[in-house]
């Protein structure tokens, strides 16, 4: 080596040192405080179906249970129709329904069977008649269990199980959630954060809504909670920004889209019970925002 390249490599090292010397102080990110609150109770109506959940429009709730729908009326809670598939036929498991402009959406599923496979099934809300249907097939996202609209697409929950109706490669942490278009192309999706997963192990969300506020509500399978979650500013992962106390034991909910208050549908399996609540508005943290305000594209 040349001595004009080593005096140079030697003062290189010399004034360099101290910057390797220095330390980058970086802060422990803290987590935020998650906020308690609890859902008004307005009323309860005795319903066989109440089984996996319950929906709601203008004078009728809808009572769900796997192959078996129940409509009901709201003022006297006496049962109007029902629609009914044979066990063992197409519709194996349905998850959760929402009623919208006269038709009843519906999440079904092949649990506990593997692979997992879904399917949406849109029924007609006046004659409780099937009118539609939209197959995933076999998905490796996992088992649907609850979806809505988001803007002028979808919103949807796929659930992943440590036991019955699992996968031996994916647990419940697999569980996610995913945006679509208006033709089920994706989109977009976001995990569940550790501190609403945990509390939904060995499952995932059996119900998911977008609020009137624009933020997402989950229930789980079997806690008498629901979380409230929002998109994050930054990071692939929602927000957990509230817990409401509902005395519901989990299950799928549904939002009373005819009402102007902040009401939701929602069941006690243990009691066979359709239940109204009211729930509270929620404050927005700055780390997040609602999802329908999240940009479609770059």
């Amino acid at each position: 080596m040349k001595l004009s390249s080593l005096v140079f490599c030697c003062l290189t090292v010399a004034f360099s040192a101290p910057l390797f010397a220095q330390r980058l102080e970086i802060p422990q990110w803290e987590p935020p405080a998650i906020p308690s609150y609890s859902a008004e109770e307005i009323r309860r109506y005795p319903a066989v179906e109440a089984g996996q959940g319950a929906a709601a429009d203008r004078q009728h709730f809808y009572a769900i249970v796997n192959t078996v729908v129940g409509k009901y009326e709201k003022s006297s809670g006496e049962l109007v129709s029902r629609f009914v598939s044979p066990r063992g036929g197409p519709i194996r498991h349905l998850n959760s329904c929402y009623a919208e402009q006269a038709k009843l959406y519906c999440a079904n599923s092949n649990f506990p069977e593997v692979p997992m496979a879904s399917s949406i099934e849109v029924f007609d809300t006046e004659s409780m008649e099937h009118v539609q249907s939209y197959s995933f097939g076999v998905l490796e996202e996992g088992s649907l269990t609850w979806f809505d609209r988001l803007g002028d697409g979808w919103i949807a929950g796929f659930a992943h199980y440590d036991e019955n109706g699992g996968l031996n490669y994916k647990d419940h942490s697999f569980a996610s959630i995913i945006r679509y278009d208006n033709e089920w192309r994706r989109i977009g999706g976001w995990m569940i954060p550790e501190t609403v997963i945990e509390r939904m192990q060995p499952h995932a969300a059996s119900g998911g809504a977008i609020g009137p506020d624009g933020l997402l509500y989950l229930t789980g399978h079997d806690r008498p909670e629901m979380y409230v979650l929002g998109a994050p500013a930054m990071g692939p992962k929602l927000t957990h920004l509230a817990t409401i106390a509902i005395d519901v034991e989990g299950q799928a909910f549904a939002w009373d889209k005819s009402s102007p208050q902040r009401v939701v549908y929602g069941i006690s399996r243990p009691n066979r019970e359709v239940r109204a609540f009211h729930l509270p508005e929620i404050e927005l943290s700055a780390e997040a925002i609602p999802l329908t305000r999240v940009k479609r594209a770059l």
